[in-house]
């Protein structure tokens, strides 16, 4: 992960990459329950995946998302990276942590989600450094407030 651009201490990034940690952390956390053969609390633990990502994929689409993309350099990149979120979107909920197969896509799923979280903190962000404005900044940042009533 890169540290070199200074992308990770502009305020909206900031709040992308944490809400990344706390994905990819009940992520991870889902997995060893599963590996302890704790169902109940892997679903709990997707479901919380579930929520954080509605609203962090809310805050993307909608503000820095919807931003770049009017650039057309970076529209095919943001558009393959909406599909990510609507195939993702559609999965967790459908999960029978019962069965082995879905257990297995879970994890595939997971694996994938580090990759996607890579695309976004390893290029889409640092790009942003120099491809928005003060104006598309402070949009990007309404969108994600609006996303995030509670402030959090």
């Amino acid at each position: 992960m890169c540290h070199y651009c200074g992308c990770r201490e502009i305020p909206l990034i900031k709040e992308f990459i944490a809400e990344h940690e706390r994905v990819t952390d009940a992520a991870g956390d889902a997995a060893r329950a599963l590996e302890r053969g704790d169902v109940a609390r892997a679903r709990e633990l997707v479901t919380v995946m579930a929520g954080e990502l509605d609203a962090h994929w809310r805050g993307e689409e909608n503000g820095l998302f919807a931003v770049m993309k009017e650039d057309p350099e970076y529209a095919p990149y943001i558009a393959d990276l909406v599909t990510e979120h609507r195939e993702l979107a559609a999965l967790l909920p459908a999960l029978d942590l019962e069965d082995p197969a879905d257990v297995r896509t879970l994890l595939d799923a997971i694996d994938e989600l580090h990759q996607h979280i890579a695309k976004e903190e390893d290029g889409l962000f640092p790009a942003s450094l120099t491809a928005l404005s003060g104006e598309e900044w402070n949009r990007s940042m309404a969108a994600w407030r609006e996303a995030h009533p509670s402030g959090r």
